[in-house]
C-alpha cells in the first residue's frame, strides 16, 4: 500500500500549504523532460497529491489507505484531475512540451526533422603575406561523405525502392507509452527507411545501403585577404554527412606565422626603416622592402628617431574596398665608432649649437 505522505515527505498533519509546497518541488524535481527526471516518482507525486489536496479523497484516503481508490481501468487510478493545480506546480515549464511527448503533439510544431551531420574543424597556418592578401588552400579530409556510387540513395544503381515493412510506407511507427494520465500513443519516425517510407530494394554495394562512407575528400579554401590569427572561416556543407540528411559544416581555423619584418595594426602593416644620422637631419630618399617588393620614399630633413612615416593605401585590404596604410617607424642609428674628421665636424656643429 502506497503512503502518500511519505511520497511527499511531509507528515500526516500536513497543512493545505505544506501539501502544495512539496508536491511543486517534487513535481519540477521529477519531471521527464530534465535530465535528471524520473517519469516513475513524477506519476507518484501527481498520484499522492491529487488524494492529499482533495479534502474528502484525503479523509478517505487516511481512513482506508490507497486500496480506497480502485483502478477503473481508463489507467487513471479513478482520480480527477485539477489541471489548474496542476500547472501551479510548473513555473516556467511548457505544459506542450509535457503533453505533447504523451499524445504525439508539441510546442515545436508537426513534421519530420532532417537529420543533419557532424561539423568538424580544421587548422590551417598561413604566412603572413598570406594573411594578408589572402589565398587558395586545398586541404585533404577524411571524412563521413555521401556514398559517390549511389549518390546518397542507398540503392544499387539502376535499380528501384520499395514500401518499407516495417512502417508499411508511413515513415513513421506508432509506440504506446504508459503515463500519470493513462496510456497514449506516439508517432515516432521509421528507423528503417529514416522517415522516407521507402528502402532499397537493392541496397547500393558500396556504402551497403546506408548511403554514406567513411572516404578522403579534396576540399578547396579560398582564404579571403585580411583575415587575422585565430579568425575562423566557415564553409558550409562541407561537414560529415548523414543518412537521408543535410551535412554539417567545415569550420577552419586560421593561425598566421610572425613576420621579422612586418606587422599589423588593425588594417594597417607596420615595418620600420633606419636611416643614419645625417639622413634625419639633412632628409633623403630612401629604399623600403614592402609585401609588394621595394618602395622609394622620402624622408624629411629633421626627421627624428621614432617618428611615423604614413604611406596612405599600402595596407590590408578592407572588406568594403579600399586598403589600409602603411606604417613606417624611423630608427636614427647612431654610429659606434667616429674617426677623427668626423668628431672635428661634429664639434663645429656642437658650436652651432646643433
Amino acid at each position: 500500500m502506497k503512503d502518500y505522505y511519505q511520497v511527499l515527505g511531509i507528515p500526516r498533519n500536513a497543512s493545505e500549504d505544506e501539501i502544495k509546497k512539496a508536491y511543486r518541488r517534487l513535481a519540477h524535481q521529477f519531471h521527464p523532460d530534465k535530465s535528471a527526471g524520473n517519469e516513475e516518482k513524477f506519476k507518484e507525486v501527481n498520484e499522492a497529491y491529487q488524494v492529499l489536496s482533495n479534502e474528502q479523497k484525503r479523509a478517505q484516503y487516511d481512513r482506508f489507505g490507497s486500496g480506497g481508490f480502485g483502478n477503473t481501468g481508463s489507467g487513471n487510478a479513478g482520480f480527477e484531475w485539477d489541471f489548474s493545480n496542476f500547472a501551479q506546480g510548473f513555473e516556467g515549464v511548457d505544459l506542450g512540451d509535457i503533453f505533447g511527448d504523451m499524445f504525439g503533439f508539441g510546442s515545436s510544431g508537426h513534421g519530420r526533422q532532417t537529420p543533419r551531420g557532424r561539423d568538424i574543424a580544421i587548422d590551417i597556418e598561413l604566412q603572413f603575406v598570406q594573411a594578408i592578401f589572402g589565398v587558395n588552400r586545398t586541404v585533404l579530409l577524411r571524412k563521413t561523405t555521401a556514398c559517390a556510387s549511389c549518390n546518397g540513395s542507398a540503392q544499387e544503381p539502376g535499380t528501384k525502392s520499395k514500401t518499407c515493412a516495417h512502417c508499411n510506407g508511413s515513415g513513421s511507427v506508432h509506440e504506446t507509452r504508459r503515463s500519470f494520465l493513462g496510456s497514449f500513443t506516439k508517432l515516432h519516425e521509421c528507423t528503417t527507411c529514416h522517415g522516407t517510407g521507402s528502402v532499397p530494394e537493392t541496397p547500393c554495394h558500396a556504402c551497403r545501403g546506408s548511403g554514406v562512407l567513411q572516404a578522403s575528400e579534396e576540399i578547396a579554401i579560398s582564404i579571403p585577404a585580411g583575415v587575422s590569427e585565430g579568425e575562423m572561416i566557415k564553409l558550409v556543407g562541407k561537414g560529415e554527412a548523414v543518412a537521408k540528411g543535410i551535412p554539417g559544416d567545415l569550420y577552419v581555423k586560421i593561425h598566421v606565422t610572425p613576420d621579422k619584418k612586418f606587422g599589423r595594426s588593425g588594417f594597417d602593416i607596420t615595418t620600420t626603416l633606419e636611416i643614419t644620422v645625417t639622413d634625419g637631419l639633412l632628409g633623403a630618399e630612401k629604399q623600403v622592402e614592402t609585401l609588394e617588393g621595394l618602395l622609394r620614399v622620402q624622408v624629411s630633413a629633421g626627421t627624428a628617431s621614432g617618428s611615423v612615416l604614413r604611406i596612405r593605401g599600402k595596407g590590408i585590404p578592407r572588406t568594403r574596398g579600399g586598403r589600409g596604410d602603411l606604417l613606417i617607424t624611423i630608427l636614427v642609428k647612431l654610429p659606434r665608432k667616429l674617426s677623427k674628421k668626423a668628431k672635428e665636424l661634429l664639434e663645429e656643429l656642437k658650436k652651432e649649437g646643433i
